[in-house]
């Protein structure tokens, strides 16, 4: 959430930049709310002071008169406190000055592409295609088994996936890699197996519980299946205060992410390219404040390098104000080029969360000057399902078969699919 001085100081400037990313908030509302906790909060601190001075002097009558004035104004506080949170938890993250203003994507800019999209001398296929012809992927089986928008990945299509995973575990866990990659603090990033399962509040202190019906809820346990690694990431410090000298922190977690896709009706339906689970390599970070845009830079800089090794045409966009999460200040997506569909799509997201997140998880840093503020936080896509897709697809072969992209060649075992050593 954002800091109540800031809006107190800027409330025309949040309630633009709010509708800008499409939320209508009520900032007159809140500090009105605001004033009035004030007021109230400075009223029961003065009645438990004159409650302690009555209990001293042993007046019980004053005492026992106090005890029931203040357990009234307590009361009131109470809601007072509820409606305040419930308000300034409504009010999104303040874009940074490079957003572009824009209603939805149509609104988003690309920055810059790398890569010369490959011309082919056949009637090429898409990913669905040729993952029946070569046995690979079957939505028709997970369909009957679990329904619409699942899908089996099979075969060595299975081992180029773990190979991805590998590959970038492998680079982002090694100093000296990262360092060749960006002169910025090339600290490794720690790996993690997360929790797939999130507690109803702490997915609401993340800020990601919204909308509840992308969300998959297990009713009798009281929790929910995560959308990404990120929203078990996010809370690993939560109510703590760290040592800005063990920041800039870094984890990189794997697992399986649950989607309902319930707002996508008609968007990318076909194949397994929006679906309700998938396997994600996802980055979470947290830094000083002012490191942080650098940070995501940083980020960037690993996610593009790791696009360029696998050869694969993308272009960078800068996500406009409509099309972006309450949370993000900032957001910067990758999009790989998918020649069956002749057009970019996206495989990867990275959200700068500035301090909104830190503040609803109370993860603050303690400086070198003894000053505690909150950190800043980012989380990045490293590999999905998507960029299994878009190897499929770029590295398409006139008989049907698919080359494995050289850098991941060591970890397969194979040059191509379908290989000889993989059914």
């Amino acid at each position: 959430m954002l800091d109540i001085n800031f809006i107190r100081q800027n409330p025309k400037i949040v309630e633009e930049k709010a509708k800008q990313k499409g939320y209508e908030v009520d900032v007159e509302k809140l500090l009105k709310v605001d004033e009035d906790r004030r007021k109230l909060i400075e009223a029961v601190d003065k009645l438990r002071s004159k409650r302690k001075d009555a209990a001293e002097k042993r007046d019980e009558k004053q005492g026992l008169e106090l005890k029931h004035q203040l357990k009234e104004k307590e009361g009131k506080l109470e809601k007072l406190n509820e409606d305040f949170y419930i308000l300034i938890r409504e009010i999104p993250n303040i874009p940074t000055g490079d957003v572009p203003v824009g209603k939805d994507e149509t609104g988003n800019k690309p920055i810059r592409k790398w890569g010369i999209p490959k011309k082919f001398d056949f009637k090429i296929r898409d990913y669905q295609q040729i993952g029946e012809l070569l046995d690979i992927i079957d939505t028709k089986t997970a369909s009957e088994v679990s329904g619409s928008r699942f899908g089996y990945i099979k075969g060595s299509l299975v081992i180029v996936q773990f190979a991805l995973i590998q590959y970038a575990l492998e680079l982002l866990t090694n100093k000296s890699q990262l360092a060749k990659i960006s002169k910025y603090n090339p600290k490794p990033f720690i790996p993690v197996i997360p929790p797939v399962m999130i507690k109803p509040t702490v997915f609401d202190q993340m800020a990601r519980l919204e909308p509840k019906e992308e969300r998959y809820y297990l009713e009798k346990d009281n929790l929910y299946l995560i959308g990404s690694s990120e929203h078990t990431l996010g809370p690993m410090h939560m109510n703590q205060t760290l040592n800005e000298k063990d920041l800039p922190i870094r984890y990189v977690g794997y697992s399986t992410s649950f989607r309902r896709e319930a707002g996508s009706y008609g968007k990318d339906t076909k194949g397994i390219f929006r679906v309700h689970q998938f396997d994600k390599l996802e980055i979470e970070s947290f830094t000083l404040p002012e490191e942080s845009q650098k940070e995501q830079n940083f980020i960037m800089a690993i996610l593009e390098h790791l696009m360029q090794s696998l050869e694969i045409p993308y272009q960078v966009v800068m996500i406009c104000t409509g099309d972006m999460g309450g949370p993000d200040a900032r957001q910067i997506d990758i999009e790989a080029w998918f020649p069956a569909e002749n057009k970019y799509m996206e495989t990867h997201t990275l959200d700068l969360m500035t301090d909104y997140q830190a503040r609803r998880l109370n993860t603050k840093v303690k400086g070198k000057d003894g000053k505690t503020e909150y950190v800043h936080m980012n989380d990045a896509t490293v590999f999905a399902g998507r960029t299994l897709l878009a190897i499929l697809e770029n590295y398409q072969a006139k008989d049907g078969s698919v080359a494995v992209p050289k850098v991941l060649q060591k970890y397969t075992g194979f040059t191509k699919i379908p290989s000889e050593k993989i059914g």
